[in-house]
């Protein structure tokens, strides 16, 4: 099985006297599998996920992503890779409000170096897939929450990445939104595409997750395997 995130012994500490903010843990994603992180707020949900993604790195162990020992990369080495291997969907979109929708979405792609043409057919692709095609040349201002998050979707997908992390992603929707985009994950794990969700909403966890992992005080209290989450 190809595991796309591999964490041995990893733990956090932000405070050397006091108790680690995560771990340490190990844990395994294979590829395809679509993984919820739930907990009480101070868990260890976003420093986990911040860990997976390179923005931190972690006190002990090793962090491995799509086969790159993150915690081992320079800053600009990190960068790079996250551009190219990891798609980040947050709460609050942070999408760039004087850019328009098609050009929020191909930016990541351009700052790889693919060029505009082949970067403006690939996010028509995924404005069409995610419906938000007739949106491209409106600015994300003018847009419901349901369907800026929609770009931000597409854009964190653009560059084709091995992981797709959401940070929260219903949290500042409305219900009806909230449906939309847990839909939105629930075909896109549907298509093969791997996820981590972290998430307060049970009921999100268990729509669009073939495993949930659930976290006390930095620690792995409680695991849903695959064949139970449905």
């Amino acid at each position: 099985m190809t595991h796309v995130i591999e964490l041995t012994g990893v733990a956090k500490r932000y405070d050397s006297a006091g108790a680690p903010a995560l771990g340490p843990i190990d844990l395994s994603v294979a590829k395809g599998e679509a993984l919820a992180v739930t907990g009480p707020s101070g868990s260890g949900k976003s420093t986990l996920l911040n860990l997976v993604a390179g923005l931190d790195k972690p006190t002990e162990g090793s962090v491995t992503v799509a086969g790159q020992q993150v915690d081992q990369l320079s800053e600009h080495g990190l960068a790079r890779f996250r551009r190219e291997q990891i798609g980040i969907v947050f709460q609050f979109f942070n999408l760039l409000d004087d850019l328009t929708v098609a050009d929020n979405v191909q930016l990541p792609a351009q700052l790889t170096g693919t060029s505009r043409k082949k970067a403006a057919a690939r996010a028509a692709e995924l404005m069409e897939v995610l419906g938000i095609s007739k949106h491209a040349l409106a600015y994300p201002g003018r847009l419901s929450g349901g369907e800026r998050q929609r770009v931000a979707v597409a854009r964190a997908l653009v560059n084709r990445p091995a992981l797709l992390l959401a940070d929260e992603p219903t949290g500042a929707l409305d219900t009806a939104s909230g449906h939309d985009v847990r839909e939105l994950l629930v075909d896109l794990h549907r298509g093969g595409q791997t996820i981590v969700l972290v998430t307060h909403d049970l009921a999100l966890a268990e729509a669009c997750a073939s495993r949930t992992i659930h976290l006390v005080d930095g620690h792995l209290a409680l695991e849903t395997p695959a064949e139970a989450a449905r």
